[in-house]
């Protein structure tokens, strides 16, 4: 089961700020937020779906 993490902790592992992380995941740079509860204001992301695109960044890091 993938654990869901909130932005301060995805700005945490990302090292970036969190208007960064909105602005690149709206133009499909970053994985994007879900809602957690249907019509509220709390949004999450899926941690092995940022983890997987710090990885990435680490691997392409060199090309």
């Amino acid at each position: 089961m993938s654990k869901i993490i909130k932005i301060t902790l995805v700005a945490e592992k990302t090292a970036l700020s969190k208007p960064s992380i909105y602005r690149l995941a709206k133009a499909d740079k970053f994985p994007k937020p879900f809602k957690l509860v249907p019509g509220g204001s709390a949004s999450g992301w899926y941690e092995h779906e940022v983890d997987d695109w710090i990885e990435t960044r680490a691997i392409n890091r060199s090309t």
